[in-house]
């Protein structure tokens, strides 16, 4: 029970995103329902879930699709919410650490906007190479727990499938800078990214606002040396680059490395070597931190870093905590359900397979807010995941003694120290359910509006956790 009090006081400091107190109400149960369902089903698992009336299916939906919901506020305010939850996120230099990522996530739905033909470019030979899908980019907050870190997610946008205007030159580079200012971290951090990322563009957005990028470059990348002027100057403007360097030839000369013993999270007894150099990189015009780096079983990867006072091993550890997302969109996925919607837009003109980008600036004003209230709606259920996933973090990090009481089931190891996965703690908050709503029901606010909403002929069976 005094895991669900926790739980309510952490979601409650998110009321000022809605401009109803019922909308909240209603996005308070999606949460619930998202954190105690055993099925990823969509809206339907969360109303078997909590025991709702079948009849409320229609308002748990429409709740979504709600313009009370402020959604840019409301991630704004949950990056602050995390903030203020995590009393240890982790910092280097004064800094905090945000990582960034795309993620790709199938849909069959012909009737869904922003659905599109898509690429899959990982290496992984479970992915199919092409699928029909949405294409979405996420940035999480590193939090440090006990002997472990995570990676809180603040923010997911679907970033391609929609073109509102023939006029919008914006990249997906672009819409990750807007992204960032979404969430509006309001402390100067380091954005930690994969090689997509090491563009000039994402460089500049940050550097405007007193923040770093560390991030992989490809082995083809070049750089050059600055110029140094030798003799008299001659007219006309300085020259700034000298000697382009292909940053690979770094690794050429192995008595150029260094050794040291391996940064890289999880890694133990284990000798890397790198080597650090200083060169001006053509995509932003100045000096930048380049690391070459030489791993026993990993093989060589060429790292860089916009902070020129960044230690080498701190830049090879900072971006070995990039798996770190990988691992959270996986929980997302196959935990959570946070991208397992199903809204479809009854009066959308259907989709054809292998279909691109849906161009919007030719269509009826009318057709294009149902669109954009689709994509709201979207937008809300994969917020409510995001919620979800940061909350189970917390409940992980701050009550963890709470949560192996309440756990009720068994593991084969419980390692000392290490915080509780995201699905014990979500077991441990279904185990404890029943008793919060049934004991709380005439105290508590958020179990008032889940009993009364409840199916009266299976209110007794959920009682008894059955």
């Amino acid at each position: 029970m005094k895991l669900w009090t926790a739980w309510w006081d952490a979601i409650w400091l998110l009321r000022p995103a809605f401009s109803r107190l019922r909308s909240f109400m209603w996005f308070a149960t999606v949460v619930a329902g998202l954190t105690v369902r055993t099925e990823l089903l969509g809206v339907t698992s969360i109303v078997r879930a909590l025991k709702l009336r079948p009849a409320l299916y229609n308002k748990l939906r429409d709740s979504l699709h709600s313009d009370a919901v402020q959604l840019d506020q409301l991630s704004a305010l949950w990056t602050q919410t995390v903030l203020r939850l995590f009393p240890d996120p982790l910092r280097v230099n004064g800094r905090l650490v945000l990582v960034g990522d795309g993620i790709k996530v199938a849909k069959s739905g012909r009737k869904m906007p922003g659905v599109k033909l898509l690429h899959q470019q990982s290496d992984s030979n479970t992915k199919p190479e092409y699928i029909m899908g949405h294409s979405m980019q996420a940035v999480s907050m590193l939090v440090r727990a006990a002997q472990s870190v995570f990676a809180v997610p603040l923010a997911v946008r679907i970033h391609e499938g929609l073109v509102w205007s023939n006029r919008d030159r914006r990249t997906l580079l672009d819409k990750m800078i807007s992204l960032l200012g979404i969430v509006s971290v309001q402390q100067p951090f380091y954005f930690v990214a994969d090689a997509y990322y090491a563009a000039g563009k994402i460089v500049k957005g940050l550097r405007d606002r007193d923040n770093h990028l560390v991030t992989r470059v490809k082995s083809n990348a070049v750089a050059c040396a600055p110029y140094v002027q030798q003799g008299p100057r001659k007219r006309g403007r300085p020259r700034r680059y000298g000697e382009k360097i292909k940053l690979k030839s770094l690794l050429a000369d192995p008595q150029a490395l260094q050794s040291a013993p391996s940064p890289v999270y999880g890694e133990h007894n284990v000798t890397i070597h790198y080597r650090v150099c200083d060169l001006l990189w053509p995509a932003y015009g100045q000096l930048v931190r380049f690391v070459a780096v030489t791993h026993p079983s990993r093989g060589s990867c060429l790292l860089m870093c916009t902070d020129l006072s960044l230690d080498a091993v701190e830049i090879i550890r900072l971006y070995g905590l990039r798996f770190k997302i990988e691992y959270s969109f996986k929980q997302a996925v196959h935990r959570i359900g946070t991208f397992a919607y199903h809204f479809w837009m009854q009066d959308m003109k259907p989709l054809a397979r292998r279909n691109g980008d849906q161009y919007l600036h030719r269509e009826s004003l009318e057709y294009r807010n149902a669109v954009k209230r689709k994509i709201h709606a979207y937008h809300v259920f994969m917020h409510a995941g995001i919620v979800c996933q940061g909350l189970l973090h917390y409940l992980a990090a701050v009550f963890p003694s709470q949560v192996w009481s309440s756990f009720g089931s068994w593991l084969r190891t419980i390692r000392p120290g290490i915080p509780p996965s995201e699905l014990v703690v979500a077991n441990a908050l279904r185990q404890c359910l029943p008793e919060f709503l049934v004991n709380s029901a005439k105290t508590h606010f958020f179990a008032k509006f889940i009993a009364e909403r409840q199916d009266p002929d299976t209110f007794e069976m959920f009682r008894l956790g059955t």
